[in-house]
């Protein structure tokens, strides 16, 4: 039997689980999924250590910080700074990025040419994925932390009027909004928002998020993270298969 599972934290509303448990009955394969939940970052050495596991999924909040126990990155992961898929191959623990191949799935459609700059919210694993995407695609990318320390980064109090009106692509890649707390919103002003702008919150639960329900209030395109977790999870399994 072929096992894989889902290293995070607060796994129980997670997608993976029931999305590759039924990958694996309707293509026959003989394999299971589990959650594998880490309340910490020192509980995933012993997590990785089980031989018969054969490939992982990584989320919030290891994208970054699991990359030290691994053997090698695959060049995108590398370039990115942040894992979300994990191969074992003889013996050897690989990283893989696959929300770089979600992300660019699901926006290609929705890009256009006056999308020049965006904003990312949060500076987790996820934005590194969604900024290679959007910065490939001919965008400047900044982003706004709780704790901005980079150049590029900001504070949630600098989300004004002017940015908003000059920067036509927002992504949300931080947990605000997600189930059960689908109330919480992030503290921009949405008022600012037009028909120009495409809002993309990378949360699936609920499918559409506060922010969204905002944005679509206002006249903007909105999209929610579903397609990208679809097109992320595929790539993965691929990536498992080979």
């Amino acid at each position: 039997m072929g096992q894989f599972g889902l290293i995070g934290r607060s796994l129980q509303h997670s997608f993976s689980k029931a999305y590759f448990t039924n990958k694996f009955k309707e293509l026959g394969i003989d394999a299971l999924y589990s959650n594998l939940e880490c309340e910490t970052i020192e509980e995933i050495r012993a997590v990785l250590s089980n031989s018969e596991m054969i490939g992982y999924n990584v989320t919030i909040p290891y994208k970054t910080a699991i990359i030290p126990f691994l053997d090698e990155l695959d060049p995108l992961a590398k370039a990115v700074g942040a894992v979300n898929t994990i191969k074992r191959i003889n013996d050897k623990l690989i990283g893989y990025n696959t929300d770089i191949y979600g992300f660019k799935q699901m926006i290609k459609p929705f890009f256009k040419s006056h999308h020049e700059r965006a904003v990312i919210f949060g500076t987790g694993g996820a934005s590194k994925a969604v900024a290679y995407v959007l910065e490939d695609l001919g965008a400047n990318v900044i982003y706004i932390s709780r704790s901005p320390e980079a150049i590029n980064e900001f504070g949630y109090d600098e989300v004004n009027d002017i940015m908003m009106n000059s920067c036509h692509i927002l992504v949300n890649t931080t947990p605000v909004g997600t189930f059960p707390n689908a109330e919480t919103v992030l503290p921009i002003p949405t008022e600012y928002l037009t028909s120009k702008h495409l809002v993309i919150d990378l949360i699936y639960n609920p499918k559409e998020t506060k922010l969204l329900t905002l944005a679509k209030e206002q006249g903007a395109w909105i999209l929610n993270g579903q397609t990208m977790l679809h097109q992320q999870a595929e790539k993965a399994w691929e990536i498992w298969s080979s």
